[in-house]
């Protein structure tokens, strides 16, 4: 019998409510000497996901706005509730603290004119972001990686036996945000395109694995990112044979039935 994992340390976890995300403040890049000031002081930052504004500060004293109006933020409620019910004290289980809901995505999505039908037609799976998540090191850009707890583990005992075997494996991506996708398909809309032409290339907002923290985009030093020339090289051939010893698949292999694109570079854990 698998003995429960031993919970993560608040410091190094994300917390998440569907409008703001509340970073450790250690974690994130100061835009200035005024910001630089406040984050040394701080513990926690609340973030906007749409825009990634700093919008306030969680310090011992207490919450120290960093815009006007904070009140008036949306989603501003939900996330000092989160912030009100930390405790630094002790760790807690990233995998037992639930999922974001999905009304607030739904309302987004038919906004662009996508109904359930896309799901049907592609049989992908609408998905939750998580409430919490882990911080799992970096990805190749040195940006915090955020997974579950439980794949951040997979992930980087999996990194390691690769070491041992003298492979390189680094992180091209891990969770990514109902919000940013959205924000890919705004962008493509202001500059012209149709709902359906973006399509083409991107995954509709909430049915990308990336948004459940079980998903990754793997690459190794000297290749780039995404590409399906990564299927040629010695760290795709070690994924290939040893991967799934540590709980990971390959989501879109060659002619996959939900029509997208081989991608051998992506990679989902799968909860036992």
């Amino acid at each position: 019998m698998r003995r429960p994992a031993p919970p993560i340390p608040l410091k190094t976890s994300l917390l998440n409510t569907p409008d703001i995300e509340l970073w450790p403040a250690g974690l994130l890049r100061a835009r200035g000497n005024a910001d630089a000031r406040i984050l040394a002081r701080a513990d926690r930052v609340l973030r906007r996901k749409r825009d990634g504004r700093y919008l306030a500060a969680l310090l011992p004293q207490g919450v120290l706005p960093l815009l006007p109006r904070l009140m008036r933020e949306s989603g501003i409620d939900a996330a000092l509730d989160a912030a009100d019910a930390l405790d630094e004290r002790r760790g807690f289980d990233i995998d037992s603290s639930g999922e974001l809901p999905l009304a607030r995505l739904q309302q987004r999505l038919h906004a662009l004119g996508l109904d359930e039908s896309y799901g049907d037609r592609t049989g992908l799976a609408l998905i939750a972001e998580p409430a919490a998540l882990a911080l799992a090191g970096y990805d190749r850009y040195r940006r915090p990686l955020w997974l579950t707890q439980a794949t951040a583990r997979a992930w980087n005992a999996m990194r390691h036996a690769a070491g041992l075997d003298g492979i390189v494996l680094d992180a091209i991506s891990g969770y990514r945000s109902h919000d940013y996708q959205l924000g890919i398909f705004e962008r493509k809309l202001a500059r012209g395109q149709t709902v359906q032409q973006i399509l083409g290339v991107n995954a509709a907002p909430g049915y990308s694995e990336h948004h459940s923290g079980r998903a990754l985009d793997i690459g190794t030093p000297g290749e780039p990112p995404a590409e399906e020339s990564f299927e040629r090289t010695p760290a795709f051939a070690w994924l290939s044979r040893h991967a799934a010893e540590f709980g990971f698949v390959m989501s879109y292999p060659r002619d996959n039935p939900h029509g997208i694109v081989y991608e051998p570079w992506h990679w989902r854990y799968e909860t036992a």
